[in-house]
């Protein structure tokens, strides 16, 4: 049975919530309060934007408080939580909330930011379109993820973790899909996070193209 998979790209509208904060306090009241593709955007947008650094930066709330607070200690706990690794939003924004909770349970400082660097939380609304490509085997699959946009490679690999809520991309899904299960397993050993997402082109195209005969 012939199991094509249909690549699809996504576009990001940014917004601005008008919610700021000006310290820990309001940062922890902000936190539950926001949408959440608000803590999505927060902790995830680096991926995409600052596609070519590896590793990527810290979240939107580490940098804040290390850099703009100079709690270098809260920032550091805020940093090391694996973002990625998550596909349950609320669970992400618990994580947060547990570690801002602590930290000022532990009676530390809660001063203010200065005046004009405040953090403001901002949101997104994400569109998915199709694209013109279509793969129907693997060595159509190579030739296509050789074309695609960072955009499309960053929706199949990353988004579909949140929009699957499952610890699979699409492409590894499909592969099963088309009973390429070795192929699924190599693939779901690749660190996607530890990589650009050109250096993740690169080694699924390697990884595949084993497969597909090239």
């Amino acid at each position: 049975m012939n199991t094509p998979f249909y690549f699809y790209t996504q576009f990001n509208l940014t917004i601005l919530l008008g919610l700021k904060a000006k310290n820990i306090t309001e940062l922890l009241k902000g936190l539950k309060k926001i949408p959440a593709p608000s803590v999505y955007y927060h902790t995830h947008r680096f991926l995409q934007q600052h596609h070519y650094l590896s590793p990527e930066p810290p979240n939107d709330f580490a940098y804040w408080t290390a850099n703009i607070l100079s709690l270098e200690e809260l920032g550091e706990l805020l940093a090391s939580v694996d973002t990625v690794s998550f596909n349950n939003i609320e669970d992400l924004r618990t994580t947060f909330i547990k570690i801002l909770t602590n930290y000022m349970s532990a009676e530390k400082c809660n001063f203010n930011c200065p005046e004009g660097q405040e953090f403001d939380f901002m949101s997104c609304v994400t569109f998915v379109m199709p694209t013109p490509y279509v793969a129907n085997n693997l060595k159509e699959f190579v030739k296509i993820l050789d074309k695609i946009t960072i955009r499309s490679l960053y929706f199949h690999v990353f988004e579909a973790r949140i929009r699957l809520k499952k610890d699979e991309n699409d492409f590894t899904a499909w592969f099963k899909a088309i009973g390429e299960f070795e192929l699924a397993k190599k693939l779901s050993t690749l660190d996607p996070y530890t990589i650009t997402l050109e250096g993740l082109r690169k080694k699924i195209i390697t990884a595949v193209s084993k497969y597909a005969g090239n």
